[in-house]
């Protein structure tokens, strides 16, 4: 029944036309990803492809390592010896590019000092231009006591004191120096997950929206309940097939797109914390590369099957298709016209980008003890999908004959 179910869905024309599409702009994603990573030639020229990325990385894996105070002292150095060019000092475009080439094995770390010598909310590019090998042992503290600053200065509305505490423990007990190494394949890989985790579940909606209405729009559904299973075995039978027509679909969907971006820029830096790279540098989570990309994925599936049961249960409720597929549209662009209040940082959308949601500082109170959204997330839909499940199957059990 489940196979029957099953095939029904791929059966129709338009399903084969959406996952037609859906592999496309899977290809489309992964081009992206790939050609967003460029190299800076000798000659100031801007390189792409497999033999750039090649190049990129061995310049990247020269400063790979501890990132420790003598380290960052160096980087500082260099960068100050490279500003003293003629290229860098020269107000020929191509020039300038020519002294960014000498920089760019070096740039994280130089984009990171951006964040750590800057005020918590502000980015000056040119900062780390005025910095002294002197500086280095900085580093580290100021880290701390910008954030102490924000908390006590722009953000002092926006926390409790409890909360406030938790941000500074978190931040303290980041395990220091930081480990660095050329990490572009999770960047990239995290950076367009999100866009092909959302695509799969626009599409997703689109193929279960019917499951559960296709009874009643081919008036088919007198037929359906009046058979020997109809309100037992065959609405179980829709129900597993939405769970292994978004299982399926998902998995295969991001292991592709996981294998070909990984496989083409590396999985070098896999255990590098996420504060190593310019975007991580405030978060307070204490993750790696891997365990970072990891959430991403979990999040969206549990995502995905919480969309994919709401669509669902939608359609078994007012047994329109067309309505119940536009619940995944609603739940994933309404939340951003919602201010970014901490009620926002908790709706299904953020389980989609979760790569996101370890950058924010949503932060809540159960009882004594606060929590960032990232751990909650999960478990809450986790447990609201689980709870979907009977009341699905009883909706559409109970179903009236019109």
């Amino acid at each position: 029944m489940v196979y029957y179910e099953i095939k029904k869905v791929f059966s129709r024309m338009s399903s084969r036309i959406a996952l037609t599409l859906l592999l496309v702009t899977l290809a489309v994603t992964c081009w992206f990803a790939v050609m967003g990573v460029y190299y800076v030639n000798e000659n100031g020229d801007e390189e792409k492809g497999i033999t750039a990325i090649h190049k990129l990385r061995e310049q990247k894996k020269e400063w790979a390592g501890l990132l420790t105070e003598e380290r960052i002292a160096e980087v500082i150095s260099e960068n100050a010896r490279i500003n003293a060019t003629a290229q860098a000092k020269s107000e020929d475009f191509q020039e300038n590019d020519i002294a960014y080439s000498k920089k760019q094995g070096f740039d994280d770390i130089r984009r990171l000092l951006v964040y750590s010598y800057g005020d918590f909310n502000n980015y000056d590019y040119y900062l780390p231009d005025r910095l002294s090998p002197d500086d280095a042992g900085m580093f580290y503290p100021n880290r701390i006591l910008h954030l102490e600053e924000w908390l006590r200065g722009d953000a002092k509305d926006l926390f409790t004191e409890r909360e406030k505490q938790f941000l500074i423990e978190k931040y303290k007990g980041l395990e220091t120096p930081l480990v660095y190494d050329y990490m572009e394949g999770w960047l990239q890989a995290s950076q367009y997950a999100p866009t092909v985790i959302m695509i799969t579940v626009l599409l997703l909606g689109f193929l279960t929206a019917n499951i559960f209405s296709g009874e009643f729009q081919t008036k088919a559904d007198a037929v359906f309940f009046s058979s020997y299973h109809g309100r037992k075995k065959a609405i179980t039978a829709k129900i597993k097939a939405g769970f292994w027509i978004t299982t399926g679909i998902y998995w295969i969907v991001m292991l592709l797109y996981s294998a070909v971006v990984l496989g083409i820029l590396g999985t070098d830096g896999a255990s590098c914390p996420i504060q190593a790279v310019p975007g991580g540098w405030k978060s307070f989570y204490s993750v790696t590369n891997l365990q970072q990309y990891l959430l991403v994925l979990a999040g969206g599936y549990i995502g995905s099957l919480f969309l994919m049961f709401l669509t669902m249960l939608i359609s078994a409720k007012v047994r329109l298709a067309v309505v119940a597929v536009t619940v995944p549209f609603i739940m994933i662009f309404l939340p951003s016209f919602l201010s970014t209040d901490r009620i926002a940082g908790l709706l299904p959308d953020q389980l989609l980008q979760m790569n996101m949601v370890i950058r924010q500082f949503n932060l809540y109170e159960l009882g004594e003890k606060v929590l960032g959204a990232a751990p909650i997330l999960p478990i809450l839909y986790t447990v609201l999908t689980l709870v979907m499940i009977p009341v699905l199957y009883q909706i559409y059990r109970r179903a009236q004959l019109r």
